[in-house]
């Protein structure tokens, strides 16, 4: 089979992160199972959003608002656990079928109003549900406040999985974000999707046509909120720590940034975003903790000349390669 260089670097970079813990172990850096296990939890993240934003054109600046859900759902269900010695509560199974409940049903709420507007409207109000969550949060002493809640245990997964260990924490993670990619590979190639993309070019085509676009947006959120909450469940396992600064729109923004980076509106674009944007967070912060001052440049750059991000970089990387095998051919002949 005669792999492309984009299919080859994708591959790769799967194959790679799936191998972490062993490379980690290998070297003697357990730190680099945490570091990457952050990037599969914001990959997560950022493949729910690029449903609705790549996909859909929904710029959403509230989206972290489910993380937050979701690693509150873990931090409230630990601290009875511990606190009341309900045990029930700290159950990771409950954890994540209440967090992506609550999450959709989150996601309906602020959809149903905030897709009754379009342009900078929706962002306003994305952005106003956002700043809501978050005081709502910080202004919550039993749960922490703005200081945030410290979790003295992980979601406990009936004995199946130790999430006490960085690995087992890490392949979950893994898995989670493969199947969060392959719901969005069948979501955004199926009739639904085409909808999705098709009101993204010409929403008043697609009304003239019949579909009731205003349904199939709203759907489209929500599953894009439930995929995120689930998200926040793990990374509250991750950092051991649940704080309103994770539902802040600043990290929405964050969001946004790895999915356009990556690229908009493609499979793995957002994952190669993710990875990219807490690589060079780490490697530019190793050198001055103004690195935003060096990172803003760097990604106006990648957006004035790869304006599919980074897999649309290694799509033109295709487009240089199929050439070059066309000139080695008719050399050949």
């Amino acid at each position: 089979m005669n792999f492309s260089p984009r299919t080859s670097i994708i591959a790769l970079l799967i194959i790679g992160l799936g191998a972490v813990p062993i490379i980690a172990a290998g070297i003697d850096e357990p730190f680099y199972t945490v570091l990457f296990s952050r990037m599969l939890i914001l990959s997560i993240g950022a493949v729910s959003l690029n449903l609705i934003l790549g996909f859909g054109g929904m710029v959403s600046f509230g989206h972290a608002v489910y993380l937050g859900i979701g690693s509150y759902v873990v931090g409230i269900g630990t601290f009875h656990a511990i606190e009341d010695g309900v045990q029930w509560m700290g159950n990771g199974f409950i954890h994540m079928g209440i967090a992506v409940g609550v999450s959709a049903l989150a996601g309906l709420v602020i959809g149903a109003i905030s897709l009754r507007t379009r342009g900078v409207y929706f962002i306003m109000i994305t952005l106003a549900f956002s700043q809501m969550f978050y005081f709502i949060a910080v202004g919550n002493e039993n749960y922490g406040g703005d200081d945030g809640l410290s979790l003295y245990m992980r979601s406990d997964f009936a004995g199946l999985l130790d999430l006490s260990n960085d690995n087992t924490l890490y392949y979950l993670n893994f898995v989670v974000l493969l199947a969060s990619l392959y719901i969005s590979h069948r979501l955004t190639n199926s009739r639904f999707g085409m909808v999705i993309r098709g009101t993204k070019s010409n929403e008043q085509r697609m009304k003239s046509i019949g579909f009731p676009v205003f349904r199939y947006r709203l759907v489209a959120f929500i599953i894009a909120g439930a995929i995120c909450g689930l998200a926040g469940v793990l990374s509250a396992n991750q950092t051991d720590f649940v704080s309103p600064a994770v539902m802040h729109w600043t990290r929405s923004g964050d969001l946004i940034i790895m999915t356009v980076l990556g690229g908009l509106g493609t499979l793995f674009g957002p994952v190669i975003g993710a990875v990219a944007f807490l690589f060079l967070e780490e490697l530019l912060s190793g050198f001055t903790e103004y690195w935003q001052l060096i990172f803003g440049p760097m990604l106006v750059l990648v957006v004035i000349f790869a304006r599919g991000g980074i897999d649309g970089m290694l799509v033109g990387l295709d487009r240089w390669w199929n050439r070059l095998n066309i000139i080695n051919k008719e050399g050949d002949l």
